[in-house]
């Protein structure tokens, strides 16, 4: 991916801190993600590169981490649900919000 990212600002034609201004990251950070030295991208710069610079995160991409692919994948899905039923979607993320703080206030207690 963090190829994907420095591709996209070569193209653009901007030099790395004009481009993680763009996307709201610092310049390091954004070193550290086109040569692989942080392998984490917050959900939100990823979201900002699919729609805003075209960024594919494909599934078989040996270097995509199949985590981050799914986040998106459900980001992308629960936004179409959204337009069609936002009750259903609002549900999905309170459910979502709700299981994901249970299990980190009590992840000492689960097995």
């Amino acid at each position: 991916m963090g190829q994907q990212i420095r591709q996209i600002r070569q193209q653009k034609g901007i030099r790395l801190n004009e481009f993680a201004n763009e996307i709201g990251v610092s310049p390091a950070y954004l070193s550290n993600l086109e040569t692989g030295k942080t392998q984490t991208i917050q959900f939100e710069v990823l979201s900002k590169l699919q729609k805003e610079h075209k960024l594919n995160i494909d599934e078989s991409d040996s270097e995509a981490d199949p985590l981050v692919w799914r986040v998106v994948r459900i980001s992308e899905m629960l936004l179409e649900l959204s337009s069609k039923n936002p009750i259903a979607a609002d549900y999905f993320m309170k459910m979502v919000e709700e299981g994901s703080e249970l299990f980190n206030n009590n992840s000492s207690n689960i097995h």
